[in-house]
């Protein structure tokens, strides 16, 4: 029988302990969800950069919700308005930028993703609700069901006198620089109920923030390259981002 010595055995037992310490605090974190790297991106000095927002989390989709499709859904998303427009963006005009700094007034578009694990702090409600009245545009993508009431309630911690308000179709924002037929076209390929959009104005009346209910747009903008979908609502998809973003800078 081999012969352990007790030097052994005491390092084994310390590295066991920190093992499973910080096994402890993953679980607590993520609980089942394995841990997610975010990489953060120092843009060019484009015209656009697209604002990916890391907010407050209440746990509810293990921290990560904000990170999802991050970074391809920006980079392809980028290479579209590129190609179509005379924007001066390139592919890496993207960063990650936290609601509680400073940082997010020199980016007037921003996006995030699954606003049902959004429990903003004081600090980011208040600079939300700054970022909206100084005419900055937010894309709120990649949520259904009852995750649309956490949505609410957090739009009124910082505007308390405004609520969501049905956007359709008619509305100039989905005619700024494609023609939209129609918003359900994406309603087979995504989870929750009917496709539904939300506004939120700003104090001049413009929309400062789109709701995307029912829908994750940035699914098609992240797996165009691997033909999960079908052409024709991954090519919509990406048309509804370029006017997102004509109209944000023209609004």
């Amino acid at each position: 029988m081999r012969q352990y010595r007790w030097p052994n055995l005491i390092a084994a037992s310390a590295l066991i302990a920190v093992l499973l310490a910080v096994a402890g605090v993953v679980w607590a974190q993520f609980g089942f969800r394995r841990p997610v790297y975010v990489q953060q991106n120092d843009p060019p000095p484009t015209e656009l950069i697209v604002a990916r927002w890391r907010f407050n989390t209440n746990g509810l989709i293990g921290h990560s919700g904000w990170t999802h499709n991050y970074p391809d859904s920006e980079r392809h998303l980028n290479e579209m308005i590129s190609e179509v427009s005379s924007i001066n963006v390139e592919t890496m005009s993207y960063r990650i930028v936290e609601l509680s700094s400073e940082e997010v007034f020199d980016y007037p578009f921003a996006y995030v993703s699954e606003p049902g694990e959004m429990d903003m702090t004081p600090e980011e409600v208040a600079n939300f609700r700054e970022y909206i009245e100084r005419g900055g545009f937010v894309v709120v993508d990649d949520f259904d069901g009852d995750h649309i009431v956490n949505l609410r309630n957090q739009v009124r911690l910082a505007f308390p006198d405004r609520e969501l308000v049905p956007i359709g179709v008619g509305h100039q924002m989905f005619h700024s620089f494609y023609t939209t037929e129609s918003l359900e076209i994406f309603a087979p390929y995504v989870t929750g109920g009917r496709p539904e959009y939300y506004g939120l104005l700003n104090g001049d009346g413009a929309i400062g923030m789109i709701a995307l209910w029912n829908n994750d747009l940035a699914n098609f903008w992240d797996w165009i390259d691997q033909a999960r979908y079908p052409l024709e609502p991954s090519s919509e998809a990406f048309r509804m981002g370029v006017n997102f973003v004509v109209y944000a800078m023209t609004h």
